[in-house]
């Protein structure tokens, strides 16, 4: 990965003048979770007492980007986070998992990189908001066009996972962006035609990890160091970004699972027609 951001710097560099300006990554919180791979333990476990109508704890959880990699990781943690029976609604069909048939729910903990979805550049802010009470976690799977939703409330300062909902994916008039976004991760020669020109690029300045670069990349430098998209699923937490069908600007934010790998996918659709316009690449 070093090799393809020193290449895309040297073009960069040689496309356009550089422009620096300081860059605060608003996903700290979860990378530093995550890039620790240290799993703590509950240490409410022992002193947490949990029936259908109570909720008592020592002391509240935190952010939730500090508790869902644990939840993920911790088979103990996990179960003692869920509201049994569990609502589970399988497309137009309802039933409840009980706690004895509840099989632990790796998430993205166990995946080289997970995904963000937003609509707006300003819904990057709302990650790790620490006044937040719902948050729901979200699987797309692009080829059976399903979507997974886990919904998460804070109850008594603790986070608890209280209902699991698989629908069909909403088809939007038109080319929607998941059916295009598959196309384009998946299919080199319709990716080459849905990229702006020039091809806005920022990465991290190699004189100074405190600041960014911004220049353009021509489509054949694009295709030429292009890095390896999500293709088959994507994931997303929702902290309350809006997520429009009929949205015509898409961000797609990659983060890698203890591998420094970060980047973020600007899509905008013109007409009917989708493109990407612009790709940041702050991996480490």
């Amino acid at each position: 990965m070093k090799r393809i951001i020193t290449g895309l710097c040297l073009f960069a560099l040689c496309a356009s003048c550089e422009n620096k300006k300081t860059r605060i990554d608003p996903f700290v919180s979860i990378t530093k979770s995550i890039d620790s791979l240290i799993i703590k333990k509950d240490t409410l476990a022992k002193t947490l007492l949990m029936t259908d109508t109570t909720l008592e704890a020592v002391k509240a959880d935190g952010p939730f980007d500090d508790f869902i990699y644990n939840y993920a990781s911790d088979e103990e943690l996990q179960r003692r986070r869920i509201k049994f029976p569990l609502p589970y609604y399988n497309i137009d069909t309802p039933s409840k998992i009980e706690k004895e048939n509840w099989k632990h729910d790796y998430l993205f903990a166990n995946q080289n990189n997970y995904t963000l979805l937003f609509d707006k550049e300003d819904d990057l802010d709302v990650v790790g908001d620490t006044a937040l009470n719902s948050v729901q976690v979200e699987w797309f799977f692009l080829k059976s066009r399903l979507a997974k939703k886990y919904y998460f409330e804070r109850i008594k300062g603790l986070w608890m996972l209280e209902a699991i909902n698989l629908r069909d994916m909403k088809k939007g008039e038109g080319d929607d962006f998941f059916s295009f976004y598959y196309r384009f991760a998946t299919d080199s020669v319709y990716q080459r035609q849905h990229i702006s020109s020039p091809l806005q690029f920022v990465t991290i300045d190699p004189d100074d990890e405190f600041s960014i670069l911004e220049t353009t990349l021509d489509a054949e430098q694009w295709m030429a160091f292009r890095p390896v998209l999500p293709a088959d699923k994507l994931s997303n937490i929702n902290y309350g970004q809006e997520n429009k069908d009929d949205s015509q600007m898409k961000i797609l934010k990659v983060n890698g699972v203890g591998n420094g790998y970060s980047t973020i996918f600007y899509f905008r659709k013109k007409g009917i027609r989708w493109e990407l316009y612009k790709y940041e690449d702050s991996s480490i």
